[in-house]
């Protein structure tokens, strides 16, 4: 009995030293807890998350570009990767819209603000301004001209993702366009570069539970448990019609590519879990990135799709945006016209683009829409301070969880999807399913299972050796 003890305890001590998940869980418990017993402690272990995501933050821009600029040249197709560009436009602009709708009509029909009889006079729209810090949300014009570099390495000193992609695409066109013979080296440096930048992540997430623990801690100790009772009905809507969403979102994953989403979320459960501890899906974007390489996705269409819908298919914000522009109108005892929600809708669809990135970019959005509304006052948008970080979970996992379809559902349009490797890893049967490994040799392996794209000359050779010469033949 003492040697089955023993053997238990090794067991359960090995898991939970090569578990992310288990570590993070854990994390997760404790920093609940220390938030709760000991506030002033917890909150000043904010800086351990803000550390993590800033590490993290600072291997997105190479690891994009990298990415894309190999995906461009190995695809040997750019024509391709512009269609990949357009369909994922298009599956982004339906998604967000079926977003907003379907919070208005949960908004409408449970009326989580209604009976709260708040005088906005009362509202102190200064807590809003230092919230925002004064900014405001880019127009269109300004949105995109400032996707664009100004300088080449400025877009990677900013960490602008938008401006990292236009990049990257450039030098993937321009690779192509001299041909594999005149820079025959620039290829396997990029993809080098990729690998080391992987392995570089590999150790940042080492203090994931670290991050988990200080970012939860600061959010109970900051914010208490209190707003859960004085907000308990819009958190519960804002949350419910998330789940609703995630459930269309997969019948659309399953009516368009045949595969599960529940064993998608299983799959890449670790991944969640830290999103969800930090309140930011950019800590776990490197990962995604080499998980949906890995279930069959194809490299250009995961280093487009995925960096540019953390920009214009943010799902979960949508819902929230669109929720609490009528919980506002209901708690202040506005009663908004058909004709007026349908203007809520349109100019929600713009100003959710533009949020990424932009502090306080929630509140910015939804004083542009009470100003285009012209009946809410623009201090009744403090009413969502106090339950706005409490909605962080909600934004992040449906934000994650959509950009994830949404490159599963374009690689399928435009055929960059090998299902059988898909249905195979989600089922747990690929043999690099799991990141363990480290991300260069899981890598390598998911090259090796990828299908040959049609022929290029400079596609043909095996990414991992495609400084040597093809074989003759």
């Amino acid at each position: 009995m003492p040697h089955a003890t023993g053997t238990l305890a090794r067991r359960a001590g090995r898991h939970l030293r090569t578990s992310l998940f288990t570590q993070v869980l854990i994390a997760l418990v404790l920093g609940v807890l220390v938030g709760r017993l000991w506030p002033a402690a917890g909150s000043s272990l904010q800086p351990l998350g803000d550390g993590f995501v800033r590490l993290i933050k600072t291997m997105i821009a190479p690891l994009v570009f990298c990415v894309v600029v190999a995906g461009i040249t190995k695809a040997g197709d750019l024509k391709a990767f512009g269609r990949i560009g357009v369909k994922a436009l298009i599956w982004f602009e339906v998604a967000t819209s079926i977003a907003l709708v379907v919070g208005l009509l949960a908004a409408n029909l449970f009326a989580p603000g209604a009976g709260m009889h708040i005088d906005p006079a009362s509202l102190d729209k200064g807590a809003v301004d230092a919230k925002t810090g004064g900014g405001q949300l880019p127009s269109a014009a300004q949105f995109v001209l400032e996707s664009l570099p100004h300088s080449a390495v400025g877009a990677f000193a900013e960490n602008s993702l938008l401006q990292v992609l236009v990049l990257a695409c450039l030098v993937g066109a321009a690779l192509l366009h001299l041909g594999q013979k005149k820079v025959p080296q620039i290829l396997p440096l990029i993809e080098q570069a990729q690998d080391v930048v992987f392995t570089i992540v590999g150790f940042i997430m080492k203090l994931a539970p670290l991050a988990v623990l200080g970012a939860t801690a600061h959010l109970v100790g900051e914010y208490g448990l209190g707003a859960m009772a004085t907000y308990g009905k819009l958190i519960a809507v804002c949350y419910g019609v998330a789940l609703v969403f995630l459930v269309l979102l997969a019948g659309a994953l399953k009516a368009v590519t045949g595969l599960s989403l529940w064993k998608f979320v299983r799959y890449t459960r670790e991944e969640l879990l830290l999103a969800l501890g930090t309140g930011s899906s950019e800590t776990v974007m490197p990962r995604m990135m080499q998980k949906l390489r890995t279930a069959g996705c194809r490299d250009d269409a995961v280093g487009l799709v995925l960096p540019t819908g953390y920009s214009f298919n943010l799902d979960g914000a949508s819902i929230y945006l669109s929720i609490g522009t009528l919980f506002i109108a209901q708690a202040i005892g506005v009663d908004l016209t058909l004709g007026q929600q349908v203007t809520v809708v349109l100019v929600l669809m713009l100003t959710s683009k533009g949020m990424a990135g932009v502090p306080g970019s929630a509140f910015l959005a939804l004083s542009a829409t009470a100003s285009a509304l012209g009946v809410i006052p623009a201090a009744a948008v403090a009413l969502l301070l106090g339950v706005d970080r409490i909605m962080d979970s909600m934004r992040v996992a449906t934000n994650l969880l959509g950009n994830c379809v949404a490159v599963f559902a374009v690689s399928r349009w435009e055929g960059a999807l090998d299902r059988v490797t898909a249905k195979r890893v989600l089922n747990g049967e690929h043999p690099a399913a799991a990141p363990a490994d480290g991300p260069a040799e899981q890598d390598r392996v998911h090259r090796r299972a990828e299908p040959v794209p049609a022929p290029s000359k400079d596609a043909v050779a095996e990414p991992g050796v495609t400084s040597a010469p093809p074989p003759a033949g």
